[in-house]
């Protein structure tokens, strides 16, 4: 009868330690993902962040807290949350902060998800001039642009005069999927670098542009077209043109620095936002 009675005990015990363990989570004990020590995209240069728009539903610049003005745009599933959608005729306006207006170096880095350009050169980004044809920084894809061969373009306005071109070429796999594009210059050295996905795809300088920027009559920061496709144009400069379009793909993540990041940096950037960190 004891016999008996010491199992059952057992066997109560034991149902009573299993029902308080917790079941075991894998998830739990795996350490934080760290990349060049980093466990989030804003551990990376943030006292230089000028502006960061994460289109996660709204349309604000979190640095500056300034909104902007929508035409046709929507939101989309993103890289991270949500992402800016784009479509013919549409795009989205924001006025640049006193910290955008006074770049003397800077680093634009923004995740697309686009089409290859089928009506016109595609506008990613541009910081307008209001009396020139260029903005005073425009970003954008090439016509003729492939999969297998596709063409980035930077244009520059310095000093307000003259426009310079830089041209990122037989860049791969730009199309159909999201990418992380990061263009930057440095003062210091009056160099231009484009990345993609983190790694530098080209490099080099332009005849004209030396040392600090100076972006004077600025007007409207423009997303998904460039400065004159807008309506009306930011520029008196010009109106639209049959051979530009507009991003009828995606944007997301689309940050600023004042400075420009290194090839570690931008690298570290990249991966981070691409796991959603």
């Amino acid at each position: 009868m004891k016999t008996k009675y010491f199992l059952l005990m057992a066997s109560v015990i034991t149902l009573g330690l299993s029902s308080c363990q917790k079941e075991f989570e894998p998830s739990s004990y795996a350490p934080a993902l760290s990349i060049g020590g980093f466990n989030s995209a804003k551990q990376i240069a943030p006292s230089n962040l000028a502006a960061y728009w994460a289109f996660d539903g709204s349309l604000i610049d979190s640095v500056s807290n300034g909104a902007g003005v929508n035409t046709g745009t929507t939101f989309a599933t993103g890289i991270k949350g949500k992402s800016l959608q784009g479509a013919t005729d549409s795009y989205f306006l924001s006025a640049p902060s006193a910290k955008v207006l006074s770049l003397k170096s800077f680093t634009i880095t923004e995740w697309v998800n686009t089409p290859p350009p089928s009506n016109g050169i595609i506008g990613l980004f541009s910081l307008s001039n209001k009396s020139q044809f260029w903005g005073n920084l425009e970003i954008f894809v090439e016509n003729g642009s492939t999969n297998d061969n596709a063409t980035l373009k930077i244009v520059f306005i310095n000093n307000g005069t003259g426009d310079k071109t830089y041209t990122a070429s037989n860049v791969v796999n730009f199309f159909g999927k999201w990418n992380a594009l990061s263009v930057s210059y440095d003062e210091t050295t009056s160099t231009v670098k484009v990345y993609v996905n983190g790694s530098r795809v080209s490099s080099g300088k332009l005849d004209g542009i030396t040392g600090s920027l100076n972006f004077v009559n600025s007007g409207n920061l423009v997303f998904g077209t460039t400065q004159f496709m807008t309506t009306p144009s930011q520029t008196t400069s010009h109106s639209k043109e049959p051979w530009a379009s507009y991003l009828t793909g995606q944007l997301d993540e689309v940050k600023i620095f004042n400075k420009a990041l290194s090839d570690e940096e931008v690298g570290y950037l990249a991966k981070l936002e691409g796991r959603g960190k």
